[in-house]
């Protein structure tokens, strides 16, 4: 019963609306229209639209659970770990990514495939789980409503990426990994 209860709950506040306001390292402001999803009568939320899963390696494991302790350290809630460990499935599925020359998207790095030239931190920070980590929340904690609004427009906000819907795919797998590793 807890695992449902939790998972209605952070369903819940990722589907309810709010206007934010962008802060954070980058600086401009992707703002996508957006039009919420009524709860059900149950209390039981859906994740937007498909998901996507993946296995998850011994690497990814470590680092679910690095993304989970900077946010406790951090002072934030269950869900703002969902929106952290969603946005890091996206970026890089939670693989530490160092310089991938070509394939990669200009200098980006690490666990949210943050770029130094945007202010995110060192090469050295940002491939750091936990300095990624914190940055990342720093820049949620600037979004007005993160904690009411869609968690694809909470993570685009701070991301502001080319496929801002793309990080709704993995809020089912990103609450049932905070649901398995949170009180580890």
């Amino acid at each position: 019963m807890n695992t449902i209860l939790r998972k209605s709950v952070l369903g819940i506040a990722g589907l309810a609306f709010t206007g934010g306001v962008f802060a954070g390292p980058i600086a401009a402001h992707a703002d996508t229209p957006h039009t919420a999803k009524p709860a059900a009568a149950a209390a039981v939320a859906q994740a937007e639209g498909k998901q996507s899963t993946i296995t998850l390696n011994g690497e990814q494991t470590a680092n679910v659970k690095a993304i989970i302790a900077a946010t406790k350290k951090a002072g934030l809630p269950e869900r703002a770990a969902v929106i952290s460990i969603a946005t890091s499935l996206q970026e890089s599925k939670l693989e530490n990514l160092g310089h991938l020359g070509d394939t990669n998207d200009h200098d980006s790095l690490g666990l949210f495939q943050q770029r130094p030239s945007s202010g995110w931190g060192s090469p050295e920070q940002i491939t750091d789980p936990e300095y990624s980590t914190l940055a990342f929340l720093k820049g949620l904690k600037q979004v007005d409503g993160w904690q009411d609004m869609p968690l694809t427009k909470a993570a685009q906000t701070v991301q502001v990426s080319a496929y801002p819907d793309a990080y709704a795919q993995w809020e089912n797998q990103a609450t049932d990994l905070v649901t398995k590793h949170w009180n580890k």
